[in-house]
């Protein structure tokens, strides 16, 4: 039986620190006994104790566990690090593996990107803003949609973080504001939490480091004129730029 989520879905879906500490099981040898039983798995997972463990095939995020933030109904480094062997199958994880993407950086590379390139590049783009949802559930979804727009944010900021710094990856990121903004703005996302707000000031501060670095990308920013009223004025350092 094969799960419905890969590496990818589990480091952009959980956070930091549980993260980290369910690859810290998993690479010490933890996960023991593992099997499958109807639609999902179970193991022994070893740490202060020994906790019984399992999780769904469908979602790692649906499980038990009897550490005590499992008997909280709360996603533990157990469930994750038994998400992990699933996935893995007890392999060596390499770096880039374990590294998660929370948060945006500008990137070091400097080559043009080729036109298959900047396909793939917005291919993913898009994929990402799937996760970027409208809320319009019971207040019992609520945590699940914010959930969602922390995984949609974590993978387009490790797209973001992968471009190289130029005119045409400076128009992708223009162009990516403008979509988010227009679903803060008309689309019904519940950004309360400022998620993609936060993810969205990080790409500005990335694209004016652009602009330090390759000037040229300055005529990226001209995207936004006449754009009209964004949603937290957003592209205002962006304008004053570009003048």
């Amino acid at each position: 039986m094969l799960p419905n989520y890969d590496l990818n879905k589990i480091k952009f879906a959980t956070d930091g620190p549980t993260f980290q500490r369910a690859v810290g099981l998993y690479e010490g040898g933890k996960i023991t006994k593992v099997e499958e039983f109807g639609r999902g798995y179970a193991a022994i997972v070893l740490g202060t104790e020994s906790y019984h463990v399992s999780v769904s095939a469908r979602n790692y995020k649906h499980g038990n566990c009897t550490c005590y933030f499992g008997q909280k109904d709360t996603l533990c480094k157990h469930m994750v690090a038994l998400a992990l062997y699933v996935v893995r199958g007890g392999q060596l994880l390499s770096a880039e593996d374990k590294k998660q993407s929370h948060h945006v950086e500008c990137g070091s590379r400097r080559e043009a990107l080729s036109g298959e390139e900047i396909k793939s590049v917005k291919k993913s783009i898009s994929l990402g803003m799937r996760y970027i949802k409208p809320y319009t559930g019971p207040s019992r979804t609520w945590f699940s949609n914010q959930d969602s727009l922390m995984e949609g944010c974590s993978i387009l900021s490790a797209i973001v973080s992968d471009l190289p710094v130029n005119r045409p990856s400076a128009e992708i990121l223009i162009k990516l504001l403008l979509r988010l903004d227009k679903k803060l703005c008309e689309g019904g996302v519940d950004d309360s939490n400022g998620i993609v707000g936060g993810f969205m000031r990080e790409v500005v501060q990335v694209l004016m480091e652009y602009a330090r670095i390759d000037p040229e990308c300055i005529k990226a920013f001209k995207l936004l004129t006449g754009i009209g009223n964004t949603c937290f004025g957003w592209e205002e350092p962006l304008v004053c730029e570009s003048r």
